[in-house]
């Protein structure tokens, strides 16, 4: 059987969210203060708010009593920790793209599964 191969819109985004970062982090720190610790502990920010409201969303399915949030802020706060993934990987010096691309595909071979991203000919690196 063929290895399915998924091509996503994944490089537009990935280049635009780099360019509009890059463009952004110049705005917001034109003197580059802001440390790879630093914007490190930002995304584990990011994360750790994203996990309240997914912990709040379990706990209204479960039907708890507790407070209550939404599937949109939890979007929001997704897209806060990819932000801010693409900012860690800008000071490291990682295509954060083809670093994606590397580990789904490596996951899907260390666990026999067919599924694959694509090459980088269509917006990723060789597997």
């Amino acid at each position: 059987m063929e290895e399915p191969k998924l091509e996503a819109s994944h490089s537009f985004i990935c280049d635009s969210l780099r360019s509009a970062n890059l463009m952004r982090q110049a705005e917001w720190d034109p003197e580059s203060k802001l440390s790879l610790s630093y914007k490190g502990n930002e995304m584990a920010g990011e994360v750790g708010e994203a996990c309240n409201l997914v912990k709040k969303l379990d706990r209204e399915r479960m039907g708890l009593a507790g407070s209550r949030t939404t599937v949109e802020r939890l979007a929001e706060e997704l897209a806060d920790v990819v932000i801010c993934a693409d900012l860690v990987a800008i000071d490291a010096g990682i295509d954060l793209a083809d670093a994606v691309i590397r580990k789904f595909n490596a996951t899907s071979e260390k666990n026999d599964l067919l599924t694959r991203l694509a090459s980088r000919a269509f917006g990723g690196p060789d597997q």
